[in-house]
């Protein structure tokens, strides 16, 4: 059962191949695949195949992405869930609309993901990676109880390794 998620400001409900269009046109904001995609316009096959496993991993798994949108308003707001990684905790995933930042919506919504996973879902770990100059979301990985586990370099990036277990 996919469940829809609510806060007392915002709305999550599992991405749907419907969302395609918009969640690509987001994706592609040069604020969000900066640290998302490594700075890469992605193509609207890869976003296509993004949302395919995400369905997939809600089916089988309970998780995936979600869409949040301001309670009050229809417009997809950002997107929060977890992405499946076989043999491996699944990765928390999270992004907003840069003329939304700085209200606490990528938080929230990254909470109520965890608190399903832990609380409806049993599971046990979930882990995220972030780009090291990324701030805000590291901010919001440790405003979440995120513990920094490791740093690696990956496509001549550094990123850092964050953990929560239940």
């Amino acid at each position: 059962m996919v469940m829809h998620l609510h806060t007392t400001r915002l709305s999550l409900r599992p991405c749907q191949m419907s969302d395609l269009d918009v969640i690509h046109q987001l994706w592609m904001e040069v604020d969000v695949r900066r640290f998302l995609f490594d700075d890469r316009p992605i193509s609207q096959q890869e976003a296509r195949s993004f949302l395919e496993s995400s369905m997939a991993s809600f089916a089988k798994h309970g998780y995936g992405i979600w869409l949040f949108f301001e309670s009050q308003n229809d417009q997809i707001a950002g997107f929060s869930g977890l992405l499946h990684v076989p043999q491996k905790a699944p990765s928390l995933i999270f992004g907003t609309q840069p003329q939304l930042w700085g209200r606490g919506y990528a938080r929230e919504a990254a909470a109520t993901v965890l608190d399903y996973a832990f609380n409806v879902l049993g599971l046990k770990r979930i882990v995220a990676d972030v780009d090291e100059p990324n701030q805000a979301s590291i901010r919001v990985l440790e405003a979440l109880g995120m513990t920094r586990i490791g740093k690696a370099i990956v496509n001549e990036r550094p990123l850092l390794y964050y953990e929560i277990q239940s």
